[in-house]
């Protein structure tokens, strides 16, 4: 298996620090509003690298922490009149509850940033005390250019930092800082009323990159194997967070890092984001969007790419996702129904084909698109020993197994997909319409077959004649 190392810029052989484990830390939100799409890229990229990672065989403790204090949050407290805790609680509720609908696996530890003080506390001292980092009037920030390897990361340029920071630092903050790329790991009280905690330099509250240091080195060690991210969390908080953990540790913190395209909206293709008001929030799409729709959508693109959102490509997502349903569908029908079996030497052939191509393409750094098309191409020899008289039920079996695998790691629930909508109080009625069809064609009345056929089509009945009778499907 071989992955995109961002630090390295190439792909590298994985190899975990632990065989047939892997540690895995993934920056989650700050629990200030809704997360919209752009967020649950993030989300859904790495829950299906999470889910392949299983599906080989590895165990993987997944951490993925909540930010539930900073300035974002303390604004808009403020704003509703309640406690940043109150706020955060309002939040993380609604986060679950969408990536729940989304099909996401529930992390191992979803840490909160305001749960962790003591040791991010202890952890800023350290830093202090090995040199890095120093207090200023209540505030405690790092030695960014004492880091050797600051900037290798996100291949940023030292002396452009500075001169680029030195732009954006008010003159109050300046004077405190030893140097303008320096940052915050402390943060002091600015108001009496400002949530805020006891610590050595008085009272205040942690900066944003020191938490995941500490949650990651706490939850899963001083070297992890992976860390991922969106691509815009390489500079500044990804960098931030290898200069604090390995000033601090004397170690090297990850292995692996993976940072995850945009969600793109639009003719030019903007990046989406709270910030230029371009959102759409996951909470508000799922009112009108089917969750597996939006999950297959979001996770058919390898993970690198940017995703265009549009409803045309919306739509496209919907009808692949509909094709496997069919043949999920058939295939639950031909292994209850069919009584005699044969061996189908053609369909064993393509379906071993099947896994190797899907699993080429998926150690190629989670290749999604080319594993899809592997099993897209599977369907048509599939369908089409679904359609003979006689089948070979164990391989057929064998083929809904591996497609109900293969279609989880992208996080589509097959017990879902195919029994969504088949149900109505319509039902008894389009029994008898189906059967007065059947009686029709018997008696060779094609005039009132087709009649019947037409009024099922409108009531949005599609009808299907195999050699095993007639199967009917809601549209």
């Amino acid at each position: 298996m071989k992955i995109y190392n961002t630090l390295t810029k190439r792909k590298e052989e994985f190899k975990p620090l632990v065989e047939g484990q892997i540690s895995m830390y993934v920056c989650g939100p700050t629990v200030y509003n809704y997360i919209h799409i752009g967020n649950a890229r993030s989300v859904i990229a790495f829950d299906t690298i999470r889910r392949y990672f299983e599906y080989r065989g590895y165990k993987v403790n997944y951490v993925s922490n909540f930010t539930d204090v900073d300035d974002k949050m303390i604004n808009e407290a403020q704003a509703e009149g309640i406690t940043v805790s109150e706020l955060a609680e309002r939040y993380i509720k609604f986060y679950l509850e969408d990536t729940a609908a989304l099909n996401v696996e529930p992390a191992t530890k979803h840490p909160r940033a305001t749960h962790e003080i003591p040791e991010i506390i202890e952890f800023i001292e350290q830093l202090i005390k090995n040199g890095y980092a120093y207090e200023a009037a209540g505030d405690v920030y790092y030695r960014a250019k004492k880091f050797k390897h600051y900037g290798e990361l996100s291949s940023q340029n030292i002396a452009e930092l500075e001169e680029g920071a030195s732009e954006h630092v008010n003159d109050e903050e300046q004077q405190r800082k030893e140097d303008p790329i320096d940052f915050a790991l402390w943060k002091k009280q600015k108001q009496p009323d400002e949530i805020a905690w006891q610590a050595p330099w008085g009272l205040g509250r942690p900066g944003w990159h020191i938490e995941c240091s500490v949650m990651s080195t706490k939850y899963l060690g001083k070297t992890i194997d992976i860390h991922g991210g969106g691509q815009d969390l390489e500079f500044p908080h990804h960098e931030n967070e290898i200069a604090q953990s390995e000033a601090a540790t004397g170690q090297k913190f990850v292995h692996y890092w993976m940072h995850n395209g945009f969600v793109t909206v639009g003719s030019d293709q903007e990046k989406m984001s709270k910030s230029l008001h371009n959102f759409v929030t996951v909470h508000d799409l799922l009112k009108t969007v089917d969750p597996q729709v939006l999950r297959f959508f979001m996770a058919s693109v390898q993970y690198r790419k940017q995703i265009n959102y549009s409803q045309e490509n919306l739509q496209q997502a919907e009808i692949i996702l509909q094709r496997f349903k069919n043949t999920l569908t058939n295939l639950d029908y031909r292994l209850n129904d069919a009584t005699a079996s044969k061996v189908a030497a053609d369909l064993q052939r393509t379906l071993k084909h099947t896994q190797v191509k899907f699993e080429q393409a998926m150690d190629d750094d989670f290749n999604v698109q080319n594993a899809l098309a592997a099993i897209y191409d599977l369907l048509s020899v599939l369908n089409a020993n679904l359609n003979a008289a006689q089948v070979d039920k164990k391989t057929l079996q064998q083929a809904k197994d591996y497609l109900i695998k293969w279609l989880g790691i992208f996080g589509i629930d097959t017990i879902k997909l195919t029994t969504a909508k088949q149900a109505g109080d319509d039902d008894a009625q389009i029994a008898e319409l189906v059967k007065a069809r059947d009686q029709a064609r018997q008696n060779k009345d094609w005039a009132r077959s087709d009649e019947l056929r037409d009024q099922l089509k409108n009531m949005g009945i599609t009808i299907q004649d195999t050699p095993q009778g007639t199967r009917w499907t809601r549209d």
